[in-house]
């Protein structure tokens, strides 16, 4: 397998370095548009192989698109990060000029490529990422869940004070502020985290989770990368290994959810094809509402990039 990452900035280099530690693909190709950059982080990447006795071969480039030729996966991680007092939405008019021109270079060379964007604001990139590269939808969706999901995970590990593997979260919805954290369906070990935790301090974790990349923004003056690149290196494995995992991803809805035609975070299993399935959640009256609100976030982002008359 054949997997290339645009950008390599702190986030692509941290996907770069996941997926060639996971040792499942033959080659990684990272790109970026400053000389030299990509060539001495994958470089750096590579003399590590012997050390942690992986084969996966990494690749550097400057601006060669050739190179990234008939990628199995590509991940686009490429547009301005997040500067302290910026929202997600503050970036589109940067951002969306950036995903698109790189995607019509990713395809060019790799046509039958599964797309998976990491660039912010998340959802609407995917959409940006959708509308260019012309392809099924089920091969072109964003990173937000996984990452999402992490955090909460985190938080409630540290205040319960177990181990995060034995939790089991799902968030949905846009990624950003108006994500929708469902508690309900979070447990540890199979047992509801209400039995652990409280209803007021599950409410401020849940809190804490929605603003969880502005936290990092305001700690180090721009955006986290060790988990949002670990993140997606592990959707980018999910569909080398065909594992058929399910997980929270940013995905087009064709009525599911009674939505259609907006990006939006849901359940998705994970395989081969991409997103090989939507699952549709039994939503309780309050759920439903809150994913309401956020789509109807996302769609006013979306409007913000229909207007700017790129396609």
């Amino acid at each position: 397998m054949k997997v290339s990452v645009i950008g390599a900035g702190n986030v692509g280099a941290t996907v770069a370095n996941v997926v060639a530690h996971g040792n499942f693909a033959k080659e990684v190709v990272l790109l970026d548009i400053k000389d030299g950059v990509a060539e001495g982080k994958a470089l750096d990447i590579w003399q590590t192989a012997a050390i942690n006795s992986y084969s996966t071969t990494t690749v550097g480039v400057t601006n060669d698109y050739a190179a990234t030729a008939n990628s199995d996966v590509t991940v686009i991680t490429s547009g301005v990060p997040r500067k302290p007092g910026m929202s997600r939405d503050d970036l589109i008019g940067i951002n969306a000029k950036i995903v698109k021109s790189v995607t019509e270079n990713v395809v060019k060379h790799s046509p039958n490529t599964i797309i998976i964007i990491v660039a912010n604001p998340l959802d609407v990139m995917s959409y940006c990422a959708y509308l260019t590269a012309k392809l099924p939808s089920n091969k072109v969706f964003g990173m937000a869940g996984i990452l999402d999901t992490a955090r909460y995970r985190a938080f409630l590990a540290t205040e319960i004070g177990v181990s995060p593997r034995d939790i089991q979260a799902v968030l949905m919805g846009g990624h950003g502020d108006t994500m929708v954290p469902l508690p309900r369906y979070t447990t540890v070990s199979g047992i509801p985290v209400t039995e652990f935790v409280g209803e007021e301090r599950l409410d401020a974790i849940v809190e804490r989770t929605k603003k969880g990349g502005g936290e990092l923004v305001k700690l180090m003056g721009t955006s986290a990368w060790y988990a949002p690149g670990a993140a997606a290196a592990q959707m980018v494995e999910t569909i080398c290994k065909d594992e058929k995992r399910i997980f929270p991803c940013c995905a087009w809805l064709d009525g599911q959810y009674g939505m259609k035609d907006i990006y939006l975070g849901v359940p998705v299993l994970l395989g081969k094809n991409g997103i090989e399935k939507i699952l549709e959640l039994d939503l309780n009256e309050e759920e439903m509402e809150m994913m309401n609100t956020s789509a109807g976030h996302v769609r006013g982002v979306m409007k913000v990039l229909d207007d700017m008359k790129l396609f």
